[in-house]
């Protein structure tokens, strides 16, 4: 008996232990629903999606010969387009809150040209005040508070600016190496900004910089193996930071970085080299764009890496993975996705929907509330979606090789 008791025991034992190595049973890829945002104006060429609200306030510009216009998007109230500020034929809504706010660029030619950053506020614009002395700027983000962020000036005077109570102030607290703001490109409702630093010890790195407002010092993200600096375009509610690691000025890789892991490479898209996250949202869901011969924009939902072009149907219309103008900019706190696709033939902005509720990793640092959605006016509506294919994920577990650096400009602002 004591024998026969003590093999069941080793037999029992064995069976657990194989049964704790069995890797776990990989969650369902989340399924979306694809809306074509449109155009604001018949004739009007293309439109482009750069962001989305934590509610689901989808922004951007619509754009026609000799001009554009921004716009906001919802999935109730569809297409709603903005007025142009006066003088500025080139106007670009780069962010929205859910309490009407809606912030963004003005300028006079689609590069940027005489730029000048605007608020639109129950539909009316006008624009943001620029620190005494500078003639130039761009509002970037702008958070529950309407406390917007983005830069100043330009070439070797660009500064990142903060817009509040109605007056500008420059980014002026530096990291512990002397690192400053060129331009911020996110803010969060607790006042976290993030952007892209200089450091005057050695210029051609980038630094991804983080200032927590009414903290005396800003800190960076850091680098990924083989790197030594980043761009950091995005942040969350809950303090996830999420951008590009780079060599100097050359190619990057996606990363998120937060206050208890530090920085922490997202894995790759199938079939690409280099890339970047742009946006993130409380449970760490992350967006961007990786890229080999195309543009791939990718969703990582913190266990592994989809190509947006797998998760919607294969009769949509939509490509997303066979030209260079595909991206992904903006996830709202529900999952909503918002970029730039080419849907038969035309290159247009659009929303990805969760067709249904989608788990979520656990979130880290310092939540906040999200305020409740106010709805832009009833507007045009959103075309019928189809039902979604079964995408093929990436796994966090495969290691990839990092691509040999390039060097390459900063990218111009918009519009």
């Amino acid at each position: 008996m004591h024998v026969t008791s003590k093999a069941r025991s080793i037999a029992t034992a064995t069976g657990l232990l194989w049964l704790a190595v069995l890797p776990a049973a990989p969650a369902a890829p989340p399924q979306y629903q694809i809306y074509d945002i449109g155009v604001v104006a018949v004739g009007d060429t293309a439109s482009q999606g750069f962001g989305v609200s934590h509610g689901g306030v989808a922004v951007g510009r619509s754009l026609h010969t000799g001009g554009s216009q921004a716009f906001t998007w919802t999935l109730n109230g569809g297409l709603v387009g903005l007025p142009n500020l006066a003088g500025r034929n080139y106007a670009v809504s780069n962010s929205a809150n859910d309490t009407g706010s809606v912030v963004g660029t003005a300028a006079t030619t689609a590069f940027g040209s005489g730029r000048l950053p605007v608020i639109w506020q129950n539909g009316v614009v006008s624009q943001l005040p620029l620190p005494v002395g500078e003639t130039l700027g761009d509002a970037n983000s702008v958070n529950a508070s309407t406390v917007a962020v983005g830069s100043v000036d330009g070439g070797s005077l660009q500064r990142g600016v903060i817009y509040s109570g109605g007056s500008a102030t420059i980014i002026t607290q530096t990291t512990s190496n002397g690192s400053y703001f060129v331009t911020a490109f996110g803010i969060n409702d607790s006042g976290r900004v993030v952007g892209q630093g200089i450091d005057p010890t050695n210029a051609a790195r980038n630094v991804g910089i983080v200032y927590d407002i009414g903290q005396s010092m800003a800190f960076e993200v850091g680098a990924l193996p083989g790197m030594n600096g980043a761009l950091a375009f995005g942040v969350s509610n809950t303090g996830y930071v999420v951008g590009s690691s780079m060599l100097n000025q050359g190619s990057g890789l996606p990363f998120i970085w937060s206050d208890q892991g530090g920085i922490v490479a997202i894995p790759l898209a199938t079939g690409t080299s280099q890339g970047s996250a742009r946006a993130v949202n409380s449970a760490g869901w992350v967006v961007g764009n990786d890229s080999s011969a195309f543009s791939i924009p990718f969703l990582y939902d913190g266990t592994a890496t989809y190509r947006l072009a797998d998760l919607i149907p294969p009769n949509s219309g939509w490509d997303l993975s066979m030209n260079t103008s595909s991206s992904a900019l903006g996830i709202s706190e529900n999952g909503i996705i918002v970029g730039t696709g080419v849907h038969n033939g035309e290159t247009h902005a659009y929303a990805m929907v969760p067709a249904s509720a989608t788990p979520t990793p656990t979130p880290t640092p310092t939540p906040t509330s999200t305020p409740t959605p106010t709805p832009p006016p009833t507007a045009t509506p959103s075309p019928t979606p189809t039902t979604t294919a079964t995408p093929t994920a990436t796994p966090t577990s495969t290691p990839r090789q990092a691509p040999t650096p390039r060097l390459r400009p900063t990218p111009p602002p918009r519009p």
